[in-house]
């Protein structure tokens, strides 16, 4: 094999087939196991360079870029400017805690996110040893035969070797939109690279036909890698939620500061004080009422939330599609593979002679064949048969499997397909007939194909088979309108197309897909096969019925989205009545009806809109429909995520509000198009992301509903001190511990709280609602309130009423704000329904670690004697502690008090409609 471990670059688009798989000392049955592994430690992995991550010292600087970490560096400075030595080191240490959480936190997020890239790796097909097999596109090397088919993305550069109508669209590399011919003839050596027509270049996207070729460069020696242009990766942690908080600090920032300087000015002119004593007291204000561990700890939760998703199957590839997947209210869902086993299997085959069964379901090749019972309506196999004594079937069985790019194959001890299920299918069916693939298709060689596209919907092989002749497979009711005669065991005779539309119809009546064979004599064809050859003078051979079982996890899916409030609606190109069955077996509400892709294609844009919310099914629809119907749903108000997998699903994918691409069978086209990519290819995973999206966005604003009060209780009550007058009940080095302790222990709990048991029993929310809706504003000020006056209480207690001294009273007054809050959080597992019960107390472990740790953190600032010095606190006595604990008591009964009476004003069901859509949440 020649050394290119240099800087010269051979012009492989100049050379000839051949001499160019030659050059890389390959052969056209692909290298061997073990020269592909010496290939792959000498060339190495076929990546690009990564794109160098930030630097941490970047990280950790960015942390500090916020308005509210801005605001106390400036406390900060000013306190050591008026000789406040230990309240400056405080803050600025506080900040750096905070720095430090969100610092940490984010590394981990950036793992997570590559992560994720490492699992949308691109596949490739290729052949090795001669035979086909799916590898990682990072373990290509050179001398791989690769093919490639409509949709695929191309794994690294290839010389072609075979182009059957191959068009590819290079926009990755030149900037081109329009999609490319490709062929396989040798071209000058100087020409552009756009015209390098026997080239496909890695990052490229095939659009249409088929392609064999060699691998001749790899990773950064590809054209993509040596222009050092990278792929479009997965985007960054800043969603519209982030952006919502970053606007509401700003805001919240300036409030603060006009509240702190009209409270230092209140206390300088009406009381006397000193100005520099008001200045630490709006100081003391600003650090009590900024929540700056608020931005942590929401990056926290949504980074939680896109972990637990890719745990699930569901990879989110764009951050803002966790927070609108809790908006959701339509799934538009592809049938084949997603709602079904995508196993499918031949059940019934129909000739001029009658109709047969066969045994067996997947791809194992174990059944028989039979003939119908008498009751066609019977799940029963009839009679078993041989297939000596019916030709006619052993002909059609003989067809499906030439006229098929597909491969049976047995990988540890299961039965799997390399190619397109559907086509498996007739495999398997063959096998069970006593085919045996790979013989049939020696015997009978393939000259000339042309391959499945959706616009045409059948695909066509000439193949030698009793001379030359032309095999065709597709859709029924288009290979209807091709042919005009039909074949039986007694020859051929006139097609009567009514008798034969109600045998697609009996078949598809019993949710089976169906597939029409067809065939031509086709001596007389010469040269390239075309359309025009394929779709004249055929004759019809019979009708195959193929069963894709839906699957168990999918049923129980359709029915949890009923009850969340989200439509399923399924979006197919199989034929109606087999769509429609098969959504009754699944349980969609709306099965009376399916509307076919004819039927939208001739409906305005208004009409469609009308009936978008009455029809659940979409049959004989192609990638194009989908665009209309989610633009039909949109201008609906509805919210709605869209599966796809081929090249044309994409403009869909990303018209809709989510785009949810195939992990398994899906194209590199449709996953990079597309906000979140399944990895089973699931339904069911779809729902699961829904209701991880839907719990995220609870904790959310459980996690804002239950800081904002801390800190509002603190600001009022140094606010409230001033202006009438009388000492701080907090100092601002205990604001500054107090926001400290409930950030990293109390505030960070919610984040792990678990979804609730109704979560998927609400409507979906509106998402152009405001995080902190009305309900929510009104909680944070009335419990800032009952924190207040358990601070304002505790303190004077102490001091007036007991005579302790300041540091006695403060300490009291710090340790109520704290275990007040501790409370506090109890409640907020559920903004509106009861926490009264045991699950409500003690369901969540993480809640109960948070408050330990509080409690241990107050017991250490209370009683250390370094502690006390440093902040000004003093030992309490038990007297205190029950005081403090019938004080947090009472501010948690308040809490459910105020829950019971909102509960009984919204109705004794705590009903999940208007502004409480959101808030509605479950005690059990």
């Amino acid at each position: 094999m020649p050394d290119r471990q240099d800087d010269s670059r051979t012009a492989w688009h100049a050379l000839p087939p051949d001499e160019a798989l030659e050059k890389v000392d390959g052969n056209r049955d692909g290298l061997s196991d073990d020269e592909a592994k010496s290939r792959l430690e000498r060339y190495g992995p076929n990546q690009l360079k990564q794109e160098e991550g930030r630097p941490w010292w970047r990280r950790l600087l960015e942390q500090f870029n916020n308005i509210l970490m801005i605001i106390l560096l400036v406390a900060a400075v000013a306190s050591l400017a008026l000789g406040h030595m230990l309240d400056a080191l405080a803050i600025v240490g506080v900040v750096i805690i905070i720095a430090l959480i969100g610092f940490i936190q984010e590394g981990k997020a950036e793992q997570a996110l590559e992560s994720i890239r490492n699992m949308l790796s691109p596949q490739a097909s290729v052949l090795r040893g001669g035979k086909r097999q799916t590898i990682d596109a990072e373990k290509l090397v050179p001398g791989d035969i690769v093919m490639l088919e409509s949709g695929d993305r191309v794994p690294a550069d290839l010389r072609l070797l075979e182009a059957k109508r191959l068009r590819t669209e290079e926009a990755a590399l030149t900037g081109e939109s329009t999609p490319v011919d490709k062929q396989t003839d040798a071209v000058e050596e100087d020409a552009e690279l756009g015209d390098r027509s026997a080239m496909v270049y890695a990052s490229t996207i095939v659009v249409q036909g088929t392609a064999q070729g060699v691998v001749v460069e790899t990773g950064t020696r590809t054209e993509i890698g040596r222009i050092s242009e990278m792929l479009r990766g997965v985007e960054q942690l800043k969603t519209p939620l982030l952006q919502q908080l970053d606007r509401a600090g700003r805001v919240l920032a300036i409030f603060i500061l006009a509240a702190a300087a009209l409270t230092a000015a209140i206390g300088v002119v009406l009381h006397g004080e000193p100005i520099s004593a008001m200045f630490m007291a709006a100081v003391g204000l600003a650090v009590a009422a900024i929540p700056e561990g608020l931005p942590a700890i929401v990056t926290i939760t949504l980074a939680l939330g896109v972990q637990v998703m890719a745990k699930r199957n569901a990879i989110i590839r764009r951050l803002p599609a966790v927070e609108t997947l809790g908006s959701i209210s339509t799934i538009f869902s592809d049938k084949t593979g997603t709602l079904t086993r995508n196993e499918m299997t031949a059940q019934a085959i129909w000739l001029p002679e009658g109709e047969f069964r066969l045994s067996g379901i997947g791809f194992a090749p174990e059944g028989k064949l039979h003939l119908a019972p008498e009751n066609r309506e019977s799940d029963e196999h009839g009679e078993e048969i041989s297939l000596d004594d019916y030709p006619a079937l052993a002909h059609f069985l003989k067809v499906g499997v030439l006229c098929n790019d597909a491969e049976l194959a047995q990988e540890d001890e299961r039965w799997t397909i390399h190619g397109d299920p559907t086509e498996g299918a007739l495999v398997v069916a063959g096998a069970k007939g006593g085919f045996d693939t790979r013989e049939l298709r020696d015997e009978h060689p393939r000259q000339d194909a042309i391959p499945f596209e959706s616009e045409r919907k059948y695909m066509a092989t000439l193949n030698e088979l009793e001379g030359k002749r032309l095999l065709v497979k597709g859709a029924p009711d288009r290979l209807l309108e091709m042919c005009h005669k039909v074949r039986g065991a007694d020859g051929d005779s006139e097609l009567d197309q009514q008798e034969w539309e109600d045998r697609i119809h009996d078949l598809s009546s019993r949710g089976l897909r169906v597939l029409a064979l067809a065939e031509k004599e086709a001596d007389d064809i010469s040269g390239e096969l075309s359309d025009e050859d394929a779709e004249q003078g055929l004759v019809l051979l019979g009708l195959v019925g193929l069963l894709d079982p839906p699957r168990v996890a999918a049923i129980e899916a359709v029915k949890q989205c009923l009850e969340a409030g989200i439509r399923p609606v399924m979006v197919t190109g199989d034929h109606g009545v087999t769509a429609k069955a098969i959504a009754e077996q699944l349980g969609f509400a709306h099965t009376d009806r399916a509307l076919t892709g004819r039927e939208v294609e001739e409906m305005s844009d208004e009409q469609l809109e009308e009936c978008i919310l009455e029809v659940d099914v979409f049959a004989r629809a192609a990638p194009e429909h989908k665009l209309r119907l989610v633009k039909a749903m949109q201008a609906k108000g509805g919210i709605c995520a869209m599966t796809g997998d081929g090249v044309n699903d994409g403009p869909a994918l990303k018209r809709a509000d989510v785009g949810v691409a195939m992990g398994i069978q899906g194209t590199e086209a449709a996953k990079e198009a597309a906000e979140m990519v399944l990895a089973d290819d699931n339904f069911a995973t779809i729902v699961g992301a829904i209701e991880e999206g839907r719990k995220v966005y609870d904790n959310i604003r459980k996690t804002v509903t239950f800081i904002l009060p801390t800190n509002g209780g603190q600001g009022l009550a140094i606010m409230l001190a001033v202006l009438a007058g009388t000492m701080l009940p907090v100092t601002p080095l205990q604001a500054l511990w107090v926001n400290m302790v409930v950030a990293v222990t109390l505030g960070l709990a919610l984040a792990f709280e678990k979804a609730e048991d109704d979560i998927m029993q609400r409507q979906p929310r509106d998402p152009s609602a405001a995080l902190l809706d009305l309900f929510l504003l009104w909680r944070v000020v009335f419990v800032s309130v009952l924190l207040l006056i358990g601070v304002f209480g505790m303190f004077s207690w102490i001091l007036q009423v007991q005579g302790g001294s300041e540091e006695l009273a403060r300490s009291g007054a710090v340790n109520m704000l704290v275990m007040g809050s501790a409370a506090y959080l109890i409640n907020s597992r559920f903004l509106v329904n009861s926490t009264l019960s045991l699950h409500g107390i003690f369901g969540s472990r993480p809640v109960w670690i948070a408050i330990g740790l509080v409690v241990l953190l107050q017991l250490g600032w209370t009683y250390i004697p370094f502690m006390q010095t440093v902040f000004g606190s003093a030992a309490l006595s038990p007297i205190h502690w029950l005081v403090i604990l019938a004080g947090s008591v009472v501010l948690y009964l308040v809490v459910e008090l105020e829950k019971f009476i909102l509960r009984k004003r919204e109705g004794s069901d705590a009903t999940h409609s208007g502004r409480h859509d959101e808030a509605t949440t479950s005690a059990n």
